[in-house]
């Protein structure tokens, strides 16, 4: 589909150019009207998307890596950056229930945990969304960003994501970079890229 042409003649009927905020907006009324349904619409009790797609996990890969192999091909459990300590993490940055610092994984306990744990992440964000228009960029970033922090019930960006304020949500992203109290590098880049993947780049 060439979004250039709708994107143009909404230019034209409104007859000025499109700031961010209407990109996004168009985006996601253009996936959601391609968004496959019985009845060729789509049902907000059932939001779309519910499953992370391959740049979704491509993006959490590349900011957790699969830390920490051994010399034997093991990947062995390390501690949070930011704090020293807990909560350890392991392989696909998994933390929680099976990790703690003597905890030792090969690489498929990884990926499995990692495939696990985005079920579990995706419906968490799909649940607090609340049936909310969401492109699948956006609920990509947004799991990202949950995997991450944790915080998708109570963060201000999905407040604003529920509210269509798509500019107020990704503007938020950047507020969630510091561990520990301290501003940490790593997750400033991860917030940007989370937020340009939120705004379908």
């Amino acid at each position: 589909m060439d979004r250039k042409v709708i994107f143009d003649t909404v230019r034209g009927i409104l007859g000025r150019g499109l700031v961010q905020a209407d990109v996004m907006k168009l985006d996601q009324a253009i996936e959601l009207a391609a968004s496959p349904s019985t009845d060729g619409v789509s049902s907000p009790a059932e939001p779309f998307p519910r499953e992370v797609s391959p740049a979704g996990i491509a993006l959490i890969k590349q900011f957790e890596g699969c830390a920490r192999v051994r010399a034997d091909g093991l990947f062995e459990a390390y501690p949070d950056p930011g704090t020293g300590a807990e909560p350890w993490t392991l392989g696909w940055g998994a933390t929680g229930a099976g990790v703690a610092p003597d905890t030792i994984w090969t690489q498929q306990e990884c990926d499995d945990r990692l495939a696990s744990d985005l079920r579990r992440y995706a419906a968490d964000v799909s649940d607090a969304l609340g049936g909310s228009p969401t492109t699948q960029a956006q609920f990509d970033a947004l799991v990202c960003f949950h995997y991450n922090t944790g915080a998708i019930r109570r963060a201000t960006l999905t407040r604003l994501h529920r509210a269509q304020d798509y500019a107020g949500a990704q503007a938020e992203f950047f507020r969630w970079n510091r561990a520990g109290g301290r501003v940490m590098k790593g997750l400033t880049r991860r917030r940007a890229a989370e937020a340009k993947l939120y705004s379908g780049g």
